[in-house]
């Protein structure tokens, strides 16, 4: 009994007891923590390292070929620009520059004053060639006075001595002064002649110190100063002057190439030209071969080519770099002028599973692998007849791990 009054003792509740504590939420709320961290690491871990890394290349554009007398390239050469018409413009005469007028840069016309020199002698000799002038004509007037005089005289004798009324020999003597004054008459209008061509020389003297532009062009060298010494020969061991400034007509620039003589064969007279500045590298100039100059230099072993430019702009200046694309147009209606597809690079040609191809930059920057069809050469570039279409961007170079689907990035972009 006493064992079964124990039993129910342990039975029963003891309310005096505090309640249990609760569960602890800590270790579940580290656990989520740890999740999150662990699923952030996971995501970028594939942003680093699963994202496709674009490969950086250089694209050109794709150039239409037109049908119907397209030209091809058949040799590329580089020269420059020179002018056919340049002067150094220098006085006449030696003399100290008094003013200069003229700047870099500035625009001229023929027969603008483009310096002085101090006219000191060449005023004084002037002065003194116009009193001489002066002199001359004073002294014909005089002459001039006495042979009227001289000439009534002889005719009044003259019919005096038809008369008797004086004799022959006052008669003989008036003819004799007036002849005698005749024949000053004529050494004084001689003199006055001699006087006034030294007069002329004189305005010429003074006018030779002023220094004028031989013909119309642009100024691209200043070379003297007020008050320095100019003269048309190089006196003065070196240190004097010989030149005002210099005169280009930009109206007479032209392109002179060396060709070498391998190739000379190719350039005929007339033969469309294409040129390009090196400063202006996406500029076409339209030119034409002028002449093949008929030597050759023996220590370079070319042939000088003058090629006359189509396009007269302010931006060619002489000693230009240039680059030239001598074209070779075919007959019309002959198979060479019906030219179609497009001009590209040629290093935008690669070879895939055993064919040509080209990779197009399309949408985001994704290549696509193109199969195309190769025509003939132009110059530096290539003729593709299918595949590609007028102004499409092909890779340029493209890497040998570049595949059809490649994200890039586009470089440098040639034209």
């Amino acid at each position: 009994m006493n064992t079964s009054a124990d039993l129910l003792k342990e039975l029963r509740i003891d309310r005096k007891a505090p309640p249990p504590a609760p569960p602890s939420r800590r270790g579940l709320w580290i656990t989520l923590g740890v999740v999150v961290v662990l699923l952030v690491l996971a995501a970028a871990a594939w942003v680093v390292l699963g994202r496709e890394k674009p490969l950086e290349v250089r694209t050109a554009p794709t150039v239409a070929l037109g049908g119907g007398g397209a030209a091809a390239s058949v040799l590329d050469a580089s020269g420059y620009v020179v002018a056919r018409r340049m002067a150094t413009v220098s006085a006449k005469v030696t003399g100290k520059v008094q003013e200069v007028l003229i700047e870099e840069g500035m625009r001229v016309e023929a027969g603008q004053v483009l310096a002085r020199l101090e006219p000191i002698d060449a005023d004084a000799d002037r002065a003194l060639s116009q009193s001489q002038l002066q002199a001359a004509r004073s002294q014909t007037t005089g002459v001039q006075a006495q042979l009227v005089e001289a000439e009534a005289n002889a005719r009044r004798l003259s019919s005096l001595v038809a008369q008797q009324l004086v004799s022959k020999a006052q008669y003989d003597q008036a003819v004799a002064q007036r002849d005698l004054l005749r024949a000053q008459l004529q050494t004084a209008q001689r003199n006055e002649r001699t006087a006034a061509d030294r007069l002329k020389i004189a305005d010429i003297g003074l006018d030779n110190t002023i220094v004028r532009a031989p013909f119309a062009g642009v100024v691209i060298a200043k070379a003297a100063q007020p008050g320095e010494i100019v003269s048309p020969l190089s006196a003065g061991g070196g240190f004097t002057r010989t030149g005002i400034g210099t005169i280009v007509d930009m109206d007479s620039l032209e392109i002179e190439v060396d060709v070498g003589e391998a190739y000379i064969g190719r350039v005929k007279a007339k033969m469309p030209v294409q040129a390009t500045l090196n400063s202006y590298p996406d500029w076409k100039i339209p030119a034409e071969v002028i002449a093949i100059i008929p030597t050759a230099d023996r220590g370079k072993a070319t042939v000088k080519v003058r090629v006359a430019l189509k396009e007269k702009d302010p931006r060619i200046v002489p000693d230009m770099g240039v680059t030239v694309s001598f074209l070779e147009k075919a007959e019309e209606g002959s198979a060479e002028t019906k030219q179609t597809g497009v001009r590209v690079p040629a290093a935008a040609l690669v070879q895939r599973d055993g064919g040509d191809a080209a990779f197009v930059v399309g949408d985001e920057n994704r290549v696509e692998l193109r199969k195309v069809q190769v025509g003939g050469p132009l110059g530096e570039d290539r003729q593709v007849t299918s595949g590609l279409a007028p102004g499409e961007t092909v890779v340029l170079d493209p890497p040998a791990e570049l595949a059809d689907g490649g994200l890039v990035t586009i470089g440098d972009e040639e034209e």
